[in-house]
């Protein structure tokens, strides 16, 4: 722990670090500026991935960078994740970094020594005029217990990075002690060189990195340290915070403020003399190493200190290469890197009217060769072993071997499954037809809650989502960003997806307990989350903030995300004691998630099962579907729902469960929203992780609807799959409950079921003693979903489709709710799994699946 120098002022200047001298040496001509962000020049915002900046905000820039500060204003964060918590607000950071005019921020923040709460103001404490621009954040000492803090951001012209300077200083009678560090996020790589911090870009390909690197100066602190600071005295520390167009190249930029170095330029190219701009160079420096990259044209220069550096040159598909160069102070090494030709595959997928498709490719080794790694899950052009693309011509590179690749295009379409070998240096071509065997006319695929790096909590790129959402086969997506409104539709235009992909702008408004997306509204563009309402702890003021958001709109859609259905409906403060949970909330919201990413107890036979985490350790999962069932039959009509709740591509991405809604287009691109959410409102949706389920009476009623049926009657039940897909079971669910003379197998009623597209299509007879309401379940309990997601989460998943409820007035006096809560009581907050186990047990349940094995009678199976 170090002790702080004894100073009489707060200090506004910095010459006590020798890095200053450099800056000013620095060869610069008048022009770096820092000013505020008006309403009428926002144009003037840093631009790129990760671009947060508001009305308000102060830019910095120079000849070279730009960069964004937050400026003083309530709720003030760059997203919902910089910080969770009430306290979480980071006014007068760094939100935005990045090169002049490349619109490629790819920083969240950064917080100098951990910045974090309110300040006291946030200003331009020199405007560039005498040739270094300043902003400064200041946070008093009577606004924080007697320490006082400035952070005061310098640029001038002629220098690829920003210095920040901080100082605290004790005002009170008392020892202060401070951790010295900062925070910064986020990234999915980081390391350090010597003293130099880096990170890289979440995707490589966005070619962006940054670094920096705590400064010597006259207090001798280092970074990480916890201070202890005398009434009276101050510290001040200083860090040198470089971007440049891959880690490399922002490291060398803070090394050059920190000793001598040299230049290194490059050309990476093929033996052909093709340059090579999707190759990867990585340096060892010092106890570390950090990646470069070349720009498109295979060059790239960065600064090195002086040394011996063995680099290593790797490209997907290729064989890597190691070059030794010599750096020497002051001057520039140039070096050829020549690689193989690489290993590829070209596509060319198309419908059958020949039409470009956006379609999922898999790459499977086989015989002996691992499926190759194509990149980071969050990205749709390479992530783990598969590659989603906006259009049917596309070319991955994948090094020779074995290979099954596998063309998919949602649940709707063929697929292609081809095993290829494929020789070093060659591109072999994969052209195919996938046609559209599903028959769903009058129906539009729909997915009501998907994430990109917009919502915070993820850095997936919104251009990789709906690329995602297209490659499979979502028609209609709500952009539903946490906390932050939001339009997709100017991207689906650029990325030329119009035809196959339509949207409307929402939300999901988030905090710490539940979550509701909610749509349309209008985004606000440069404010505070776009114009975004704020979350309640009491779901029914979120609710209703949501319904009058903006102005009363009569079709504006609710729904309850992964929903805590103890808490909302039965144990308001979780307790473990009924309490009647948030009463009312049914009337204020539309559907509840049932289904989301990949659980799928649908027939599950009671509230709850056991989940067995890393280590053994075990946890109680609640049944959003049972308690559904048992909320259905208490009267409370809230429909199912279900989503895919992306936040990556490969893993947690689109395409497992969906819903689908009539529609009086099957053109994407005409979809009117208010149709959707018409019939959504209705209940006339079915949800699904593949199977076409269609379900009607007799009367033409379809789910949502109500008949007067005082007698027996005919069902109507048809169910088609693509051709990776199957289902081998039909269970009608009455009320909740599993009735085993409505309950269709392959086995028991071989005759019902089909091998081809159509795979089930009956009219069954129903015979009902009370007020029912009717749920048909389509599963295909003895197949996955394998073939289509690979490697990708959602391939456990079985196939599985069932109905909103279609309810049923037997006796003419309206549709009256029995009440049956399925032999369990409604769920409670406190539940431990030991205690949960001995229940499943003692009912004869798998604590695991909360079901009995196939061949025994369901519970309770009802009249």
């Amino acid at each position: 722990m170090a002790t702080a120098i004894p100073s009489p002022a707060f200090s506004r200047a910095s010459a006590g670090f020798a890095v200053l001298v450099l800056l000013a040496a620095a060869s610069w001509v008048r022009g770096a500026e820092a000013f505020e962000i008006g309403p009428n020049d926002t144009d003037r915002l840093p631009r790129g991935k990760e671009a947060d900046g508001v009305i308000g905000d102060f830019v910095l820039r120079n000849d070279l960078v730009e960069l964004t500060v937050s400026h003083d204003a309530p709720l003030r964060r760059a997203n919902m994740s910089t910080f969770y918590g009430t306290n979480g607000i980071t006014p007068g950071c760094l939100y935005d970094l990045g090169l002049r005019g490349a619109t490629n921020d790819q920083i969240v923040i950064f917080a100098p020594l951990g910045q974090q709460g309110s300040v006291s103001y946030v200003r331009v404490d020199s405007d560039g005029h005498d040739g270094t621009a300043v902003v400064e954040t200041v946070v008093s000492a009577a606004n924080n217990n007697g320490l006082a803090k400035r952070h005061a951001y310098h640029l001038r012209d002629g220098i690829q990075g920003v210095l920040i300077l901080s100082t605290a200083r004790n005002e009170s009678t008392g020892i202060r002690t401070n951790k010295l560090d900062d925070r910064w996020t986020r990234f999915a790589s980081t390391g350090q060189v010597d003293d130099i911090v880096w990170a890289d870009a979440e995707d490589p390909a966005d070619r962006a990195g940054y670094a920096y690197a705590w400064l010597p100066g006259p207090d001798r602190v280092h970074r990480g340290e916890e201070v202890v600071i005398q009434p009276g005295d101050e510290i001040e520390v200083a860090r040198f915070l470089a971007v440049g167009r891959s880690p490399a190249e922002a490291a060398g930029v803070v090394a050059a403020q920190l000793g001598p170095t040299g230049w290194l330029r490059g050309h990476v190219h093929d033996t052909a003399g093709v340059p090579v701009g999707s190759a990867r160079i990585r340096i060892p420096w010092g106890e570390g190493s950090v990646p470069a990259y070349p720009d498109p044209e295979g060059r790239f220069a960065i600064r090195l200190p002086v040394g011996q550096f063995p680099l290593e040159t790797s490209d997907l598909g290729r064989p890597s290469v190691t070059n030794t160069v010599t750096i020497q102070a002051g001057t520039t090494q140039e070096l050829e890197i020549t690689l193989e030709p690489a290993a590829a595959i070209a596509f060319d997928i198309s419908d059958e009217a020949g039409h470009s498709l956006p379609c999922k490719a898999q790459f499977i080794g086989i015989n002996g060769t691992p499926s190759p790694d194509l990149g980071p899950k969050l990205r749709a052009h390479g992530c783990a072993d598969q590659y989603h693309s906006e259009r049917g011509a596309f070319r991955v590179q994948i090094p020779p071997g074995n290979y099954r690749i596998v063309v998919t295009r949602g649940p709707e379409y063929s697929h292609l499954s081809r095993e290829v070998t494929l020789p070093a240096g060659q591109t072999l071509s994969m052209t195919g037809v996938l046609r559209r065997i599903v028959d769903t006319t009058g129906w539009i695929s729909c997915d009501y809650h998907n994430h990109s790096t917009q919502s915070g909590d993820n850095t997936c790129g919104t251009a990789d989502r709906l690329i995602n959402l297209a490659a499979e086969h979502i028609e209609f997506a709500p952009t539903t960003e946490h906390n932050r409104l939001f339009d997709w539709m100017p991207l689906i235009e650029q990325l030329g997806l119009a035809p196959f992909l339509m949207t409307v702008k929402g939300l999901e408004l988030t905090g710490s307990g539940q979550h509701m997306n909610s749509f349309p509204f209008e985004p606000v563009p440069f404010s505070q989350d776009n114009g975004a309402p704020v979350w309640n702890r009491d779901p029914r003021i979120t609710a209703l903030t949501l319904r009058r958001w903006q102005g009363e709109e009569p079709l504006r859609w609710v729904q309850l995300n992964h929903p805590d259905l103890a808490e909302d409906f039965n144990d308001r403060d979780r307790d473990g004691q009924p309490d009647g949970g948030f009463a009312g909330l049914e009337r204020m919201v539309d559907a509840l998630e049932t289904q989301n990413y990949v659980n799928n107890d649908i027939l599950a036979e009671a509230p709850f099962k056991i989940l067995r985490g890393a280590g053994g350790k075990e946890t109680v999962r609640p049944l959003w579907e049972f308690t559904w069932l048992q909320l259905l039959n208490r009267g409370v009509k809230l429909w199912a729902t279900a989503v895919a709740d992306a936040h990556a591509v490969h893993g947690n991405g689109v395409g497992g469960w969906r819903v689908y809604l009539p529609s009086s287009t099957d053109d994407p691109a005409r979809v009117d929203w208010r149709e959707n959410v018409r019939y959504a409102h209705a209940g006339r949706s079915v949800l699904t992780t593949g199977p076409f389920l269609e379900v009607r009476c007799e009367d033409g009623t379809l789910p949502g609807g109500t008949t007067r049926q005082p007698g027996p009657f005919g069902l109507r039940v048809r169910v088609q799959c693509t051709d990776w897909l199957d289902i081998d079971r039909i269970q009608i669910l009455i009320n909740g409950r599993q009735r085993p003379d409505l309950n269709f197998t392959r086995t028991n009623h071989p005759a019902f079921f089909r091998d081809g597209v159509v795979k089930f299509d009956q009219v069954i007879p129903i015979r009902l003693s009370e007020d029912s309401h009717i749920i048909v379940v389509a599963m295909g309990e003895h197949s996955t979903l394998k073939t289509g997601f690979g490697s990708s989460d959602q391939a456990s998943l079985h196939p599985c489709a069932y109905n909103n409820p279609i309810f049923v007035d037997v006796d003419g006096n309206g549709f009256v709710p029995n009440g049956d809560l399925l032999g369990w009581p409604l769920i409670t907050g406190k539940l431990d799994p030991e205690s949960v186990r001995k229940q499943l047990a003692d009912a004869g349940l798998s604590p695991e699946s909360a079901r009995r094995s196939q061949q025994q009678t369901p519970t309770n199976p009802g009249p």
